[in-house]
């Protein structure tokens, strides 16, 4: 995660007493969960950012295998889902959101990430995406004058959180340094929660971002967590469907730590405070207060654990490197720390009577990456072999110079100066990244000349990649899958999931999803610098960004072991409602998603989900390749668009017939989901059975849809005159 550009500049000290050894009395004895099974007593749900199940170098074990105690603990009780996928764009921000909530990015307004857009009465700002729940955008900046809700409804309403469901059958909710539903930022959070005249907004920022941000509690009504004299406040949700009076919460350590009886890292250091871990904890910490919160009676925890690639733990790798390509030692021997802490933590629950007969375990990325750097050397290199199931170090990979520059590291490049010395000199801002969201001064329409010609402009830019030598197209053109990019403007975006009908001036002119070798910033530096601190690109449309995973354990989920992608398609929202059905609880609202009934237990299933479970399990996958960002007919999609805004025809013939098609497809995609999420939400959560006809039906016009899509695609130029 790229910390310092995103904003989510706020940081955590140790100190404090030892783990609790045995498990505590539940804190609110009435804890509710429903599941099928009767069994279901807590839920862990651990996102890490941009930790991957897939080799980044086919001889280098991944991520995953060389963390066995976690890989293996999945496989052997539950199930590993390699066919996740993300939203767009492919952030942590946005994607934390969307596996939380069961929603795509047009139902929460945040589809930019790790700021997003807006267009305010001075240009373009950009706002943080990392925010307390209940903020609003002119919380994060004033600068931009609105001041709807930063996860905001299609309606305008902030959006139904995702702990409710929870606290209000009784169970608290823990939560660290997990996106949006702790404080994240000072002061503006902290007087929001506490009041602006309390004594905790009179702190210093250091002092509340170190006591107040990255851990909460969101007590169940009655819970002695939250009993007078904890620190506890009111946990005001204004917009909550029914209503949410009389809850409390708990927010930062200062308070959570007392009241949890003291918490401590499995190094031996006490955690008493955020200031040095800075969103980025390791395992070591995450774990730690994860467990102890499991112990001390908080059945439900979210958590946040930062990814192995970069340099978490600073000299003590014995390197000056801040990050690392696959298979160097530093990134070896961290992953050897994070498979460690997995195995205290599983043994340290089992041992507490807290593990797969009675929990539910869910572990999952927000994103994967695109690594950028030179070959390694030597080029047989491996870092470690697995042997045995165990991790045996083995050749390290080592990246060395060339052309001048470090051999590992993003290639930062201004994209506005490279736009502006081939003669365009179009106004814009953009979001930073590799898929450059594009403001254009002046809101001009998509249609407007300005606009066509800076895209077009964009697509044919090149520029030097210091690791390979070559001159390479900024969009990828040419370049293989690995590499391609796409161009898409507000009729792809709303295909796409990316806008929100609730507050336009949050809209891109178009995206720019560029070759991820590289991360676009403003006017410099004017030619390609390889950023020694970035070398994971993430936030474009590629595979390896795009394909990530879901490890569920726990009653009632099958014991499948790895199911490849190429046997079930599945994204971040499956995992809301899917968690949902597994705990026997309902949201206020209708997902996104759906329950991953592959997955699970037939015993566990309800009777209108045995009814013709076929037609069930086709409408469900073809709900998911008509809607998914990463669907079919959203690769279609892409391919389309990106020959549309090139396009340079009489009049811009092809780009409006082609633009026309998309939009005709997102119609008629929309008019399919309509039926079909109601149809999937009543028979998963209201024991409704499916109308068999209706559902062969819709398959049948889905499949017609992505065949219409799939052959536009496949000659984009034919198409447009058709």
């Amino acid at each position: 995660m790229h910390l310092s550009r995103p904003f989510r500049a706020v940081v955590s000290a140790l100190g404090c007493s030892l783990l609790a050894t045995g498990l505590a009395t539940s804190a609110h004895a009435e804890c509710a969960l429903n599941s099928p099974t009767g069994k279901i007593k807590h839920v862990v749900y651990i996102e890490f950012d941009n930790v991957h199940f897939t080799r980044d170098n086919p001889n280098v074990p991944s991520d995953l295998e060389q963390m066995p105690n976690l890989l293996n603990f999945i496989t052997q009780n539950g199930t590993m889902d390699a066919g996740d996928h993300t939203v767009l764009v492919s952030h942590t921000a946005n994607d934390i959101l969307t596996t939380e909530t069961g929603l795509y990015s047009d139902d929460t307004g945040i589809f930019i990430a790790n700021s997003f857009g807006v267009f305010g009465p001075t240009g373009p700002q950009f706002p943080s995406s990392f925010f307390y729940w209940t903020d609003k955008v002119s919380d994060i900046t004033p600068a931009t004058a609105d001041n709807t809700f930063a996860l905001t409804t299609p309606e305008g309403a902030n959006v139904p959180a995702p702990w409710v469901p929870f606290t209000r059958a009784g169970c608290d909710v823990g939560a660290f340094s997990t996106a949006n539903i702790v404080l994240e930022r000072e002061p503006f959070d902290v007087a929001k929660v506490f009041g602006a005249n309390s004594a905790q907004a009179q702190e210093s920022g250091s002092n509340q971002t170190n006591d107040f941000i990255g851990a909460a509690i969101h007590c169940a009504s009655g819970s002695t967590f939250c009993a007078t004299g904890s620190g506890a406040v009111d946990d005001m949700l204004v917009d909550e469907p029914g209503g949410y009076n009389g809850f409390q919460a708990l927010f930062g350590l200062k308070y959570i730590a007392p009241v949890l009886g003291g918490i401590t890292d499995y190094n031996g250091n006490a955690i008493t405070g955020f200031n040095a871990i800075d969103f980025d904890p390791v395992p070591s910490q995450t774990l730690a207060v994860v467990e102890t919160m499991l112990k001390q009676g908080v059945p439900v925890v979210f958590a946040y654990i930062a990814d192995a690639h970069d340099n978490q733990a600073g000299s003590k790798l014995n390197t000056a490197e801040g990050t690392f390509g696959p298979g160097e030692t530093g990134y070896v021997q961290q992953l050897s720390e994070y498979n460690a802490a997995f195995g205290k933590f599983f043994a340290d629950l089992k041992a507490a009577g807290i593990d797969q007969s009675n929990t539910l375990f869910i572990f999952t990325p927000d994103e994967g990456d695109h690594f950028v750097g030179v070959p390694p050397s030597p080029a047989n290199c491996d870092g470690v072999k697995i042997v045995n199931g165990n991790v045996v170090p083995d050749v390290p990979c080592t990246y060395p110079a060339a052309n001048g520059q470090n051999g590992v590291g993003e290639l930062d490049l201004g994209l506005s100066a490279v736009v502006a010395a081939s003669g365009d000199k179009t106004p814009f801002s953009i979001h930073f990244d590799d898929a450059a969201t594009t403001y254009v001064l002046g809101e001009p329409a998509p249609t407007d000349n300005s606009v066509r010609t800076l895209e077009r402009t964009m697509a044919a830019l090149s520029a030097f990649n210091p690791h390979t030598g070559q001159n390479e197209s900024l969009l990828g053109t040419g370049l293989g899958p690995d590499l391609q990019g796409a161009l898409v403007d507000p009729v792809a975006q709303k295909l796409l999931h990316m806008n929100t009908v609730a507050d336009s001036a949050r809209e891109p002119t178009f995206t720019f999803f560029g070759n991820p070798n590289f991360f676009f910033e403003g006017t410099s530096p004017a030619t390609p610098a390889v950023g020694a601190g970035f070398a994971w690109n993430h936030g474009d449309i590629q595979p390896e960004i795009a394909r990530t995973f879901i490890g569920i354990v726990g009653p009632g989920v099958k014991n499948l072991g790895v199911v490849q992608p190429s046997s079930l398609f599945t994204d971040h929202v499956d995992l809301r409602p899917t968690m949902m059905y597994l705990t026997g609880l309902t949201d206020d609202y209708q997902h996104d998603g759906r329950v991953i009934l592959e997955l699970l237990d037939p015993e566990v299933l309800a009777k209108a989900l045995h009814a013709h479970s076929n037609t069930l399990l086709q409408l469900g996958q073809i709900y998911k390749q008509i809607n998914a960002p990463f669907g079919g007919l959203a690769q279609s999609t892409l391919t389309v668009s990106t020959f549309a805004l090139e396009s340079n025809s009489n009049g811009d013939a092809t780009y409006n017939s082609l633009e026309s098609k998309i939009a005709s497809w997102t119609a008629s995609r929309d008019a399919l989901t309509a039926q079909i999420k109601p149809m999937l939400e009543g028979a998963e959560f209201n024991g409704q059975a499916i109308d068999e006809q209706q559902g062969k039906a819709i398959i049948s016009r889905g499949q017609l849809l992505l065949n219409q899509a799939s052959a536009c695609a496949s000659n984009p130029a034919n198409c447009a005159i058709h």
